[in-house]
């Protein structure tokens, strides 16, 4: 019966089923957040290491009128198309990011969204009937976003050595259960095989083992949440106790007894508080350091030999999670190295993905640079980053030279992906968006995209399969 299910899970499970009004500037702000991570799947795809692991599992095991990955001619099984969505959405570290107790990136979820909407689309058009439109589809990535997000706000799981893309399966499952016609015990039944299955550990994520897996570990989340839902439709059972049983509940074997909570109502919050890496390709606690670093360029170009030392000021969080010394071994070493990233700000005045490849990597005057940085908490970042009503990502950078001389200190607390510089980042968005698509798509298309993707009623009416049609012309 499903009222002996987990508190968490019955919240989440009827949040999903209610159809209550959601905010128009979550509707808008969906749509920015489709598109966006619609582009920075796009601009994966020009990554070798990416597209390899691409398309069937098994060679040549496609599923003809199955749903479709964008750029490509590839028609999978929903489970697989999701690991490949989601894969492109997060390789290149590009796409939105929610920061709090436990961080991640809620467009994780668009990769089970868009793949099982596809899908269902594909059949329902087979049939003679209507297919999905976006708004189906923006809806489920309001609720996904707050699910994740939510859950998120007072539950650290980084702090027991567990990945933040669990929350991608907990919230995929929800949204994708409900979209493939699940009831309320289905979605209850595959929530709790969400919980079930434990989480990744973060071993990908830090140095000595850093690598790839952290570009795919979304895109296996969110499939694994594909998998869950369609076997819950098959009438598997659920677990009610999955988070509270003594001992071999979520809680007791992998939270050290600490109940999961959440903080506040489920509604859009998350959503409208998105934040947007609009400027770089960096890992979001250091945004604002690269942007200060990038300021600074003018002021210290070609003065490399005089610098003695260099001083960011963070917060707790970026100290545990992007402070590196030493070698960084590969891309998704140096993505998360919040030293590297500000000596590529400096060194250059810009940052982009290629950045963090083997070739640029080479040079000589990242690692003198590094060498001379110390990171340093500033506590007041800290409990503003916190803090619910500022959730502001604090960086400064100050340079010191030999001759006694030194630098502006140069403090930023909003990214420009942040709410409160919304105006100012909206139309970098999209050029953004245009720049990363035109990497992979004809003009014509691109500009029919932005034409769709900047009108939101007409984004809303289109249907998914016209939708995936376009971004799959090659």
């Amino acid at each position: 019966m499903t009222e002996h299910f987990d508190e968490v899970l019955t919240r989440i499970a009827d949040y999903v089923l209610d159809d209550q009004a959601l905010s128009e500037e979550a509707y808008n702000t969906a749509r920015y957040c489709l598109m966006d991570a619609v582009g920075c799947g796009l601009l994966a795809l020009n990554y070798p290491a990416c597209t390899r692991i691409l398309g069937p599992l098994v060679p040549e095991a496609g599923l003809p009128g199955g749903a479709r990955v964008w750029g490509t001619n590839y028609e999978l099984d929903p489970v697989q198309a999701a690991f490949n969505l989601g894969t492109l959405i997060r390789w290149l570290d590009y796409n939105d990011t929610w920061l709090a107790a436990e961080w991640g990136h809620p467009s994780d979820n668009l990769g089970g969204i868009l793949a099982v909407a596809d899908y269902l689309s594909r059949q329902a058009s087979a049939q003679g009937q209507n297919p999905l439109t976006l708004k189906t589809i923006l809806t489920a990535l309001i609720k996904a976003y707050e699910i994740q997000g939510i859950l998120a706000l007072e539950n650290s799981f980084n702090r027991v050595g567990l990945d933040h893309v669990l929350l991608v399966r907990v919230a995929s499952t929800a949204v994708v259960t409900h979209l493939l016609g699940g009831t309320r015990q289905h979605i209850l039944n595959a929530l709790s095989h969400a919980w079930v299955d434990g989480g990744a550990l973060r071993t990908y994520r830090h140095a000595p083992n850093t690598g790839s897996r952290k570009s795919w570990a979304a895109g296996d989340a969110t499939s694994r949440a594909v998998r869950l839902a369609y076997l819950a439709l098959r009438g598997e059972m659920g677990y009610p106790s999955a988070l509270s049983a003594n001992t071999w509940g979520f809680c007791d074997a992998l939270m050290r007894g600490q109940p999961i909570r959440l903080g506040r109502k489920l509604g859009s919050y998350v959503m409208e508080n998105i934040l947007f890496k609009i400027a770089f390709p960096a890992e979001f606690h250091a945004q604002t350091a690269c942007e200060a670093a990038i300021q600074l360029h003018p002021f210290v170009n070609n003065r490399w030999d005089q610098i003695e030392k260099i001083i960011i000021e963070t917060q707790e969080s970026a100290l545990r999670i992007i402070d590196k010394q030493g070698p960084l071994h590969n891309p998704a070493d140096r993505d998360h190295c919040i030293q590297y990233i500000v000596a590529v700000g400096l060194l250059k005045g810009q940052l982009t993905a290629e950045d963090y490849e083997d070739q640029f990597a080479k040079h000589p005057l990242l690692d003198q640079l590094r060498d001379k940085m110390k990171v340093v908490e500033n506590p007041e970042f800290t409990r503003d980053y916190l803090d619910p009503n500022k959730r502001s990502i604090g960086n400064s950078v100050q340079i010191f030279f030999h001759t006694g001389e030194s630098s502006p200190k140069i403090t930023l607390d909003y990214p420009i992906g942040h709410r409160r510089r919304r105006p100012e980042g909206i139309p970098l968005l999209w050029d953004k968006f245009k720049h990363n698509a035109e990497t992979r798509l004809p003009t014509q298309t691109v500009e029919t995209l932005l034409k769709w993707g900047t009108q939101q009623r007409e984004l809303e009416q289109l249907s998914v399969t016209q939708f995936m049609t376009l971004l799959c012309a090659q």
